[in-house]
C-alpha cells in the first residue's frame, strides 16, 4: 500500500497514476474555483489545456449554457467571462452553466491523471470531505497519489502544504506511517512547521505573492477558507462534477 505525492505533473509517468485513487491539489487557485463553482450550482467544469482549445469546445457546446474561464500569468484571459478567481464564482454566474476552464497549472495537473481509478480535487475548501475520502481510500487498502499543480512545473509551497493537510487527514494523525514516499513526509513535516493555520503558508508562498502583487490578496484569503465550499470534485470523462454525480 502506498501513498505519494509528486510535487508537479513533470515527469509524471503513466505507471505512477494507473489504477490510483489521485487527488489533484492546485489551491491557489483552480481548484479551489473548482470547488466554489459546483457548490455554486455550475453543472460541471472541463479543464482544459489552453486557450486555443477552450475556444474550440465553447463552440461545440450550447453557448447559453457556457462560460469560458481561465487565466495566464494569474490574470484573467481576454474575451472570457470569469478568470480563476473563487470569488467571481458566485451563484448569480455559475448555476446551471457549465464551465470550460483553462489555467496555468491546475488544469494541465488534471489533465496528466488519464489512467487513474477515480480522481479527485482537494484544497482547504473542501478538506474534511476529501480527507474523508483520502481515509477510505487507505484504509481500504488502495494505492493513493497526490497529484501538486505545483508552480510552472515546479515545487509550490502552498501546494505542499495542503498535501500535508490531506495526508494528515488520510492517516489519522499519526505522525509516521508505512507507505509514505519522503515527499509526503516533507509534506507532513510543512503541516508541523506551519501548524493548522492556512494563511501563512498561502500568504508566504511565491504563488501567493504573486496574487497579492496583483492586488488578488482576497483570492489567497477565500482558498485559505477551510471548508468554505463543501463539495468534491470529481474528474472523469474530461469533466469535473461532484463525486457520485453525473452531467448529462
Amino acid at each position: 500500500m502506498k501513498f505519494d505525492v509528486v510535487f508537479s505533473p513533470l515527469g509524471l509517468t503513466p505507471g505512477e497514476v494507473q489504477g490510483r485513487t489521485v487527488f489533484v491539489i492546485d489551491i491557489l487557485r483552480a481548484g479551489t474555483v473548482m470547488c466554489a463553482a459546483l457548490a455554486h450550482g455550475a453543472r460541471a467544469v472541463l479543464p482544459v489545456a489552453d486557450t486555443e482549445e477552450a475556444l474550440r469546445l465553447s463552440q461545440t457546446l450550447d453557448r447559453d449554457d457556457v462560460l469560458l474561464a481561465g487565466e495566464r500569468n494569474c490574470v484573467r484571459i481576454p474575451g472570457f467571462a470569469l478568470g480563476n478567481s473563487p470569488i467571481e464564482m458566485t451563484e448569480a454566474a455559475v448555476r446551471g452553466k457549465t464551465l470550460i476552464l483553462t489555467t496555468t497549472n491546475g488544469t494541465r495537473a488534471l489533465l496528466a491523471t488519464q489512467g487513474a481509478q477515480s480522481v479527485f480535487v482537494a484544497c482547504a475548501a473542501n478538506l474534511t470531505l476529501a480527507g474523508a475520502r483520502a481515509r477510505a481510500a487507505w484504509e481500504g487498502d488502495h494505492d493513493l497519489l497526490v497529484l501538486c499543480a505545483g508552480r510552472e512545473q515546479r515545487f509550490a509551497l502552498d501546494d505542499a502544504y495542503c498535501a500535508g493537510r490531506l495526508i494528515a487527514a488520510a492517516i489519522g494523525g499519526k505522525r509516521r506511517v508505512r507507505g509514505l514516499n519522503d515527499s509526503a513526509a516533507a509534506c507532513l513535516d510543512l503541516v508541523r512547521r506551519y501548524g493548522d493555520r492556512w494563511e501563512r503558508p498561502l500568504a508566504s508562498s511565491q504563488s501567493g505573492q504573486d496574487l497579492i502583487a496583483l492586488g488578488l490578496r482576497d483570492d489567497v484569503r477565500d482558498s485559505g477558507r477551510a471548508d468554505a465550499y463543501p463539495v468534491l470534485p470529481a474528474f472523469q470523462e474530461r469533466r469535473v462534477t461532484i463525486a457520485g454525480e453525473r452531467a448529462p
